[in-house]
């Protein structure tokens, strides 16, 4: 009896050895010599990894004093890999119920035979920590649901500067980019390096590998504060002028530093996908217009400086003059009689810059206004800039008359920037500045500061000089009476400029405007008012120069400009 124990357990514990000798050799077999081990493998690795393309951070933008203006908040990728999804329904409901999504499509991806499929793109925060939680709970098992975390743009001052930072959208790639503005320009420096790797699919825990190159900061010469002021004076000139848009720009003519810059309408960049713009581009740098009067400080520019008449040269006003078959009359269709030019500056007579063109020549005429940038990219570092148009002898439109209408900004397209940039040049002694909004780039410890690049010496020192005097004189005389800031000398000129229709233009409605700055003797600033159809008045003298002289006040402040006298004291006292 004890005998057949005996030799049942042994026979028990030799098929035991034979049974895991069996498994163990298969399992060599599998791992070392096998055809199936490079399934096993592809299988492992579908379902454990994938190739990936890492994005960096993006850039971070601030204002010229570190104020934060654009930056990245987290968002998530969601996609199901099948090959771990457990429990089917389980996902299906909870996305369909936390993303709208439909059911027979969230079953289809959950069962499809590919490794990865995309959901959605991009999932919010609160969305994404929900499923966290759901998954953490236990209440549903939803393995096969990859929550990828992606940098989502952010700007914290929602509509400040929205048309000069652009905004951030994907693709048709698949990839964000930048559109528009500091967005647009900048993109390859904000972006940074994607580099291609291997994810490592830990259910909401993405491994990155390997790591890609960060995007660079952006610091720009914006002030917030002064942008904050600007956008408030325009919004606030849109309301009591009931104008249909408009543009507002601050520079520093010693530097070609753009300060503030806003246009009307304008769109917040962090809901552009829900409440789209109408038009995203700049008008500032994007929106062509005839500039009427305000183009005059440059004709006259132009006779000061080929020597053609001085200040005190006197200028007989009939109310009418031809010029290339076409009769030319004054705004309001008066004769002044002799004047001289600052009187053609103060009553800004059409009549007068016509004769200055065709003293000058069509030549020289020009040469000086192509000297002054019109007609050509100003080259400032913000997307989707366009040239204007400056028609010359020998384009195939342009015709006799065009000089004489050309003369006081009719017939020429022009953006405000190009304006405000040009006539910079005679508030900077006739220096004309580049325009540029950068101020610094920062990627990790390395700095990168932008010097201030000259654009170009359209006229002498002396001239720009002269012509700063006579438009302060004429801003006084009453030319611009509404655009004057007690305490403060400055020099500007009113614009009141037809808009062109079909057969000719518009009677009833007209683009105001004012470009002043100050303080003439050592100017800080140059401003330029648009407003784009005002009802309240078709004259920039009753509407713009009023919001020049509005912001004026407030703008000394925030750049610490204490009155002429103030400074004068002090500059004498320090000597």
């Amino acid at each position: 009896m004890i005998e057949t124990i005996f030799v049942r357990l042994r026979l028990l514990l030799i098929g035991l050895i034979l049974f895991t000798g069996v498994i163990v050799v298969q399992l060599v077999r599998i791992d070392f010599g096998s055809s199936n081990v490079v399934y096993f493998r592809d299988l492992s690795d579908t379902i454990s990894q994938r190739p990936k393309e890492f994005a960096p951070a993006r850039g971070r933008v601030y204002d010229r004093r570190g104020e934060l203006l654009a930056t990245n908040d987290l968002q998530y990728e969601l996609g199901i890999s099948p090959p771990n999804v457990v429990n089917a329904k389980d996902v299906v409901t909870t996305l369909s119920d936390l993303l709208d999504k439909s059911v027979t499509d969230l079953l289809a991806a959950a069962q499809s035979d590919k490794p990865y499929v995309l959901i959605e793109r991009p999932v919010s925060a609160e969305v994404g920590e929900r499923i966290k939680a759901l998954e953490a709970s236990g209440d549903v098992n939803l393995s096969g649901v990859d929550l990828t975390p992606i940098p989502h743009r952010y700007y914290p001052g929602g509509l400040l500067a929205s048309q000069v930072l652009g905004f951030v959208a994907y693709n048709t790639e698949g990839r964000l980019f930048g559109y528009f503005g500091i967005e647009g320009f900048y993109n390859d420096v904000l972006a940074g390096r994607s580099v291609n790797g291997i994810e490592r699919m830990v259910p909401f825990d993405v491994q990155p590998d390997p790591t890609p190159d960060e995007g660079a900061d952006l610091y720009l010469t914006l002030d917030r504060d002064i942008q904050y002021l600007v956008e408030v004076t325009m919004a606030d000139a849109m309301a009591r002028y009931a104008a249909q848009g408009g543009t507002l720009i601050v520079m520093n003519p010693k530097s070609g530093a753009i300060l503030g810059m806003s246009s009307w309408p304008t769109y917040d960049p962090n809901n552009y996908l829900k409440y789209p713009p109408t038009d995203p581009e700049n008008p500032a740098i994007s929106g062509q217009y005839e500039p009427g009067s305000t183009f005059k400080i440059l004709t006259m520019a132009a006779a000061l400086d080929a020597g053609v008449v001085k200040p005190d040269t006197t200028f007989i006003d009939a109310g009418f003059l031809e010029v290339g078959g076409v009769g030319i009359r004054n705004w309001n269709g008066e004769a002044y009689g002799p004047v001289d030019m600052v009187g053609c500056l103060r009553f800004s007579l059409n009549t007068c810059m016509s004769d200055l063109a065709v003293q000058l020549g069509p030549t020289t005429f020009y040469n000086y206004m192509s000297a002054f940038g019109f007609g050509h990219l100003t080259n400032v570092d913000l997307a989707a800039e366009v040239p204007g148009r400056l028609k010359r002898p020998g384009d195939p439109d342009w015709f006799d008359s065009d000089l004489g209408t050309n003369a006081f900004g009719q017939g020429v397209a022009v953006t405000p920037l190009q304006l405000i940039t040009a006539v910079s040049a005679v508030a900077n002694g006739g220096t004309m500045m580049q325009p540029h909004i950068l101020s610094q780039v920062q990627n990790g410890d390395k700095v990168h500061v932008i010097r201030p690049q000259v654009l170009g010496r359209p006229i002498k020192p002396e001239t720009a000089a002269v012509l700063s005097e006579m438009l302060a004189q004429s801003m006084e005389l009453g030319e611009a009476d509404q655009a004057t800031v007690p305490g403060y000398r400055l020099a500007g000129k009113t614009g009141t400029a037809q808009i062109p229709i079909a057969g000719g233009y518009d009677l009833d409605r007209t683009i105001a405007s004012f470009i002043g700055w100050g303080p003439v003797d050592d100017p800080r600033f140059v401003v330029l008012v648009i407003l784009n159809r005002p009802a309240a008045s078709i004259w920039g003298s009753e509407t713009a120069a009023p919001v020049f002289a509005e912001l004026v006040k407030r703008l000394v402040v925030l750049m610490e400009i204490p009155p002429d006298d103030v400074r004068h004291s002090l500059i004498a006292n320090s000597r």
